[in-house]
Protein backbone atom coordinates (compact mmCIF):
# COMPACT_ATOMS: atom_id res chain seq x y z
CA UNK A 1 0.00 0.00 0.00
CA UNK A 2 1.65 3.58 -0.80
CA UNK A 3 2.61 5.34 2.00
CA UNK A 4 1.45 8.87 -0.70
CA UNK A 5 -1.96 9.90 -0.14
CA UNK A 6 -3.88 12.87 -2.30
CA UNK A 7 -5.36 15.32 -0.19
CA UNK A 8 -7.39 18.33 -0.22
CA UNK A 9 -5.66 20.48 1.74
CA UNK A 10 -3.96 23.67 0.48
CA UNK A 11 -1.19 25.75 1.32
CA UNK A 12 0.13 29.65 0.30
CA UNK A 13 3.96 29.77 -0.44
CA UNK A 14 5.52 32.99 -0.26
CA UNK A 15 8.81 32.79 -0.86
CA UNK A 16 10.84 36.47 -0.65
CA UNK A 17 14.11 38.57 -0.67
CA UNK A 18 13.72 41.42 1.68
CA UNK A 19 15.42 44.96 2.17
CA UNK A 20 18.69 44.13 4.22
CA UNK A 21 18.15 47.93 5.50
CA UNK A 22 15.00 46.92 7.16
CA UNK A 23 15.52 43.14 7.52
CA UNK A 24 15.55 42.93 11.78
CA UNK A 25 11.80 44.81 11.22
CA UNK A 26 10.75 42.14 8.68
CA UNK A 27 11.41 38.93 10.59
CA UNK A 28 9.73 40.86 13.59
CA UNK A 29 6.54 42.01 11.58
CA UNK A 30 6.82 38.17 10.95
CA UNK A 31 7.11 37.09 14.07
CA UNK A 32 5.13 39.37 16.02
CA UNK A 33 2.67 39.95 14.39
CA UNK A 34 1.88 38.50 10.43
CA UNK A 35 1.98 34.65 11.46
CA UNK A 36 -0.25 34.79 14.21
CA UNK A 37 -2.69 37.30 12.39
CA UNK A 38 -2.86 34.38 9.28
CA UNK A 39 -3.09 31.46 11.28
CA UNK A 40 -6.17 32.79 13.16
CA UNK A 41 -8.36 32.95 10.16
CA UNK A 42 -10.46 30.49 9.79
CA UNK A 43 -9.74 27.13 8.03
CA UNK A 44 -5.77 27.84 8.51
CA UNK A 45 -4.11 25.09 10.78
CA UNK A 46 -0.73 26.45 10.85
CA UNK A 47 2.40 28.08 9.56
CA UNK A 48 6.02 27.61 9.12
CA UNK A 49 9.10 30.14 8.34
CA UNK A 50 12.44 28.94 6.94
CA UNK A 51 15.92 31.09 5.80
CA UNK A 52 17.69 29.57 3.10
CA UNK A 53 20.31 27.98 3.44
CA UNK A 54 22.09 27.27 0.28
CA UNK A 55 21.58 28.51 -3.60
CA UNK A 56 21.50 32.06 -4.41
CA UNK A 57 17.52 32.38 -4.67
CA UNK A 58 15.56 34.16 -2.13
CA UNK A 59 16.47 34.20 1.42
CA UNK A 60 13.05 33.42 3.49
CA UNK A 61 9.79 31.09 2.65
CA UNK A 62 7.08 30.98 4.10
CA UNK A 63 4.44 28.27 4.02
CA UNK A 64 1.04 28.41 5.73
CA UNK A 65 -1.31 26.00 5.87
CA UNK A 66 -5.35 25.63 5.23
CA UNK A 67 -7.59 23.05 4.61
CA UNK A 68 -8.79 23.35 1.05
CA UNK A 69 -8.28 26.16 -1.37
CA UNK A 70 -11.57 27.06 -0.76
CA UNK A 71 -9.94 28.90 2.41
CA UNK A 72 -8.31 31.64 0.10
CA UNK A 73 -11.77 32.62 -1.23
CA UNK A 74 -13.88 32.94 1.96
CA UNK A 75 -14.71 35.91 3.93
CA UNK A 76 -12.67 35.59 6.24
CA UNK A 77 -9.71 35.36 4.44
CA UNK A 78 -10.65 38.11 1.91
CA UNK A 79 -10.86 40.51 4.76
CA UNK A 80 -7.38 39.42 6.21
CA UNK A 81 -6.13 40.24 2.36
CA UNK A 82 -7.77 43.79 1.82
CA UNK A 83 -7.58 45.05 5.35
CA UNK A 84 -3.73 45.13 5.87
CA UNK A 85 -2.09 47.02 9.10
CA UNK A 86 0.33 49.54 8.34
CA UNK A 87 3.32 47.66 9.83
CA UNK A 88 2.33 45.04 6.97
CA UNK A 89 2.00 47.57 4.22
CA UNK A 90 5.49 48.95 5.25
CA UNK A 91 6.79 45.59 4.87
CA UNK A 92 5.37 44.11 1.55
CA UNK A 93 7.05 47.17 0.45
CA UNK A 94 10.44 45.88 1.78
CA UNK A 95 10.07 42.56 -0.12
CA UNK A 96 11.70 41.90 -3.39
CA UNK A 97 11.88 39.10 -5.87
CA UNK A 98 8.90 37.97 -4.44
CA UNK A 99 6.68 34.66 -5.40
CA UNK A 100 3.73 33.99 -3.84
CA UNK A 101 1.09 30.78 -4.64
CA UNK A 102 -1.90 29.19 -3.55
CA UNK A 103 -0.90 25.78 -3.56
CA UNK A 104 -3.53 22.26 -3.68
CA UNK A 105 -1.31 19.64 -1.58
CA UNK A 106 -1.86 17.44 -4.70
CA UNK A 107 0.67 14.69 -2.93
CA UNK A 108 1.28 14.11 0.42
CA UNK A 109 3.26 11.56 2.87
CA UNK A 110 4.83 10.95 6.42
CA UNK A 111 4.15 13.49 9.14
CA UNK A 112 5.66 16.17 11.73
CA UNK A 113 8.23 19.39 10.65
CA UNK A 114 11.69 19.11 9.88
CA UNK A 115 14.21 21.40 11.30
CA UNK A 116 15.33 22.02 7.53
CA UNK A 117 14.25 21.40 4.24
CA UNK A 118 14.78 20.62 0.66
CA UNK A 119 13.09 21.89 -2.21
CA UNK A 120 13.08 21.63 -5.90
CA UNK A 121 10.61 24.15 -8.45
CA UNK A 122 9.57 21.84 -11.54
CA UNK A 123 9.07 23.00 -15.68
CA UNK A 124 5.29 22.90 -15.07
CA UNK A 125 3.88 19.75 -16.93
CA UNK A 126 7.47 18.00 -16.98
CA UNK A 127 6.52 15.80 -14.48
CA UNK A 128 3.31 13.45 -13.99
CA UNK A 129 1.81 12.57 -10.38
CA UNK A 130 2.86 8.75 -11.14
CA UNK A 131 6.35 9.68 -11.21
CA UNK A 132 6.39 12.01 -8.38
CA UNK A 133 4.51 9.77 -6.34
CA UNK A 134 7.34 7.25 -6.70
CA UNK A 135 9.72 9.93 -6.27
CA UNK A 136 8.07 10.47 -3.01
CA UNK A 137 7.86 7.08 -1.78
CA UNK A 138 11.29 6.48 -2.42
CA UNK A 139 12.01 9.85 0.07
CA UNK A 140 10.80 8.62 2.57
CA UNK A 141 12.76 5.60 2.29
CA UNK A 142 16.04 7.73 3.33
CA UNK A 143 16.77 8.20 6.94
CA UNK A 144 16.39 11.39 8.34
CA UNK A 145 13.47 12.08 5.95
CA UNK A 146 10.21 13.20 7.80
CA UNK A 147 7.47 14.25 5.51
CA UNK A 148 7.14 15.24 1.46
CA UNK A 149 4.29 17.06 0.22
CA UNK A 150 4.22 18.18 -3.51
CA UNK A 151 1.85 21.24 -4.11
CA UNK A 152 0.16 22.50 -7.57
CA UNK A 153 -0.28 26.00 -7.91
CA UNK A 154 -3.89 27.22 -8.27
CA UNK A 155 -3.87 29.74 -11.29
CA UNK A 156 -6.72 32.22 -10.32
CA UNK A 157 -5.37 32.37 -6.67
CA UNK A 158 -2.25 33.07 -6.86
CA UNK A 159 -2.17 36.58 -7.43
CA UNK A 160 1.36 38.13 -7.22
CA UNK A 161 2.39 40.73 -4.33
CA UNK A 162 3.21 43.97 -5.62
CA UNK A 163 6.85 42.64 -5.26
CA UNK A 164 6.78 40.37 -7.57
CA UNK A 165 8.24 40.83 -11.52
CA UNK A 166 5.08 40.05 -13.57
CA UNK A 167 6.84 39.59 -16.84
CA UNK A 168 7.75 35.68 -17.60
CA UNK A 169 6.02 34.80 -13.96
CA UNK A 170 5.26 31.00 -14.46
CA UNK A 171 3.68 29.09 -11.56
CA UNK A 172 5.39 25.99 -11.45
CA UNK A 173 4.72 23.22 -9.05
CA UNK A 174 7.08 22.65 -6.24
CA UNK A 175 7.85 19.40 -3.82
CA UNK A 176 9.27 20.42 -0.02
CA UNK A 177 10.97 17.76 1.90
CA UNK A 178 10.85 17.83 5.61
CA UNK A 179 14.19 16.44 6.84
CA UNK A 180 15.74 16.47 10.85
CA UNK A 181 19.02 18.48 9.84
CA UNK A 182 20.82 20.63 7.47
CA UNK A 183 23.12 18.15 6.18
CA UNK A 184 19.94 15.58 5.48
CA UNK A 185 18.48 18.67 3.36
CA UNK A 186 21.59 18.93 1.56
CA UNK A 187 22.12 15.60 0.26
CA UNK A 188 18.10 15.15 -0.33
CA UNK A 189 18.37 18.15 -2.62
CA UNK A 190 21.86 16.53 -4.35
CA UNK A 191 19.57 13.37 -4.36
CA UNK A 192 16.82 15.35 -6.28
CA UNK A 193 18.55 17.50 -8.58
CA UNK A 194 20.00 14.38 -10.23
CA UNK A 195 16.56 12.76 -10.12
CA UNK A 196 14.66 15.43 -12.03
CA UNK A 197 17.44 16.93 -14.29
CA UNK A 198 15.79 18.75 -16.80
CA UNK A 199 12.71 19.43 -14.91
CA UNK A 200 14.07 21.30 -12.38
CA UNK A 201 13.24 25.01 -12.80
CA UNK A 202 15.28 25.96 -9.01
CA UNK A 203 16.44 24.21 -6.03
CA UNK A 204 17.53 25.44 -1.92
CA UNK A 205 17.63 23.94 0.83
CA UNK A 206 16.13 25.60 4.16
CA UNK A 207 16.43 25.83 7.56
CA UNK A 208 13.42 26.69 10.33
CA UNK A 209 13.04 29.52 12.11
CA UNK A 210 10.03 28.69 13.40
CA UNK A 211 6.35 26.95 13.53
CA UNK A 212 3.17 27.99 14.50
CA UNK A 213 -0.01 25.92 14.87
CA UNK A 214 -3.31 26.73 15.78
CA UNK A 215 -3.92 24.62 18.67
CA UNK A 216 -0.95 27.18 20.08
CA UNK A 217 -2.91 30.53 20.23
CA UNK A 218 -5.29 31.49 22.90
CA UNK A 219 -8.43 32.93 22.65
CA UNK A 220 -8.34 36.46 22.08
CA UNK A 221 -9.28 38.82 24.63
CA UNK A 222 -12.93 39.96 24.33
Amino acid sequence: MSKIRSTEEAQLFVWSDVDPDHEADFNLWYDREHMEERVRIDGFTGARRYRAVSGSARRYLALYRATSLADFTSAAYQKAFTQQTQWSVTNFTRMSNTRRRVMQVALEGGFGWGAAVAMIELIPGAVDLETMRAAMEDLLAVEGVLRVHYMIPDETLSTPLPSEQREGRVLAPCLVVDVTTEPVAEATLRQLTERFDGALREAQTFTLLWALNEDDLPPLAE
